[in-house]
């Protein structure tokens, strides 16, 4: 190790507590949710997200910023509610699975408002999949049908057991009924599902999963206008929560059916670019989420009714997340400190803290 100058200790080189940012690395994001359990994580989150929600106006909005290639896109995702600051990195490559390679990955940061400092970074890959999976869950307690309990999950990626236990702890779903075009992913989705509770049944088409079902997930990855579901296949009095369309030119489900449901959206100026609603007029009505929350606006007014929850995934829902994890972290050895911020002892001399720390 090279030595230091005389006139510069190493306690005066160590950065200040503010300087140092807690990191959740993977391994860390697991041990927590281990540490908790996988359904009180979900609850945790999901009333997080309730939370923001029910003050929807006290936030920044804006749709997020992407760039958007062949092959996929790379988003970047921030919020603020005047206190903290939050954004995440997240991407979308379908084609990456084919090379072993996860279509989604992402990371956050949470920082205070008055300085500026972050204090928080933290994996997103895995909390996203959480944070997915509470949001649906939270959206099919308000619009699914009174005694839901068979969900069929079409997609059986990355998402698709998250989906289902958040389903089974916030809204009480006691069957999934899995499908996707590659059978292993459905075989990896049940062996994953084997011991939590539900009944799991396999099934060979989209038409067979959503028999009997009373809520319909969709989650496909491929970047294409697709029918996952045509409109004969959807009978009246069902929940649909289609999170698959996140991006121009990617769609799930025949247009025929959003004309016959009630659509429910989290933040119009991005679902009619990237949800379902991009297949529709401008302005076609849709209800934002958080109305219903607050009483503004009705969800499901009969059991008749075909509800839509048009997911696209908005910021304040990672900013949730992040409020999460920067709450239960405190106290605990979940993450590490990163020495991430430059800390001067002169904060106008960053020039002179290099100069002074030199080889």
């Amino acid at each position: 190790m090279n030595a230091l100058p005389e006139h510069k200790t190493s306690a005066h080189l160590t950065p200040s507590k503010a300087a140092m940012v807690p990191f959740v690395s993977v391994e860390n994001m697991m041990r927590l949710v281990h540490h908790i359990g996988m359904q009180d994580t979900l609850k945790g989150i999901a009333a997080y997200i309730e939370d923001d929600f029910k003050r929807w106006e006290s936030f920044d909005k804006t749709p997020r910023l992407g760039s958007h290639t062949e092959d996929g896109v790379m988003e970047l995702m921030p919020t603020s509610d005047g206190l903290d600051y939050g954004f995440k990195y997240v991407n979308c490559h379908p084609k990456n699975i084919k090379s072993g390679l996860q279509t989604v990955v992402g990371f956050g940061l949470l920082a205070n408002v008055d300085t500026g400092y972050p204090v928080l970074l933290t994996e997103m890959t895995l909390l996203t999949a959480l944070r997915t999976a509470a949001t649906s869950a939270v959206m099919a307690k308000m619009l699914a049908p009174k005694g839901a309990r068979v969900m069929a999950m079409i997609g059986n990626g990355a998402q698709s057991e998250f989906q289902a236990v958040a389903l089974q702890a916030i809204v009480g779903i006691e069957e999934v009924r899995l499908f996707d075009i590659d059978p292993a992913a459905t075989e990896k989705a049940a062996r994953n599902l084997a011991g939590t509770g539900l009944k799991v049944t396999c099934c060979t088409s989209a038409q067979d999963a959503i028999q009997g079902a009373h809520i319909i997930t969709t989650c496909t990855a491929d970047k294409q206008n697709a029918t996952v579901l045509s409109d004969n296949m959807v009978g009246a009095g069902v929940h649909i929560n289609a999170i698959g369309g996140d991006c121009p030119g990617k769609t799930e489900l025949a247009e025929a059916i959003l004309h016959r449901a009630n659509i429910f959206v989290e933040y119009p100026p991005q679902t009619r670019i990237e949800g379902e609603i991009q297949q529709l007029a401008e302005d076609h009505p849709v209800t934002e989420l958080w109305q219903v929350m607050t009483g503004q606006a009705q969800g499901r007014t009969s059991q008749d009714q075909i509800t839509l929850f048009d997911s696209v995934g908005f910021a304040i829902e990672d900013f949730s997340a992040l409020r999460f994890i920067r709450d239960q972290i405190v106290g605990s050895d979940f993450f590490e400190a990163l020495d991430l911020l430059a800390d001067p002892d002169d904060p106008r001399d960053l020039f002179g803290m290099v100069k002074r720390c030199h080889p």
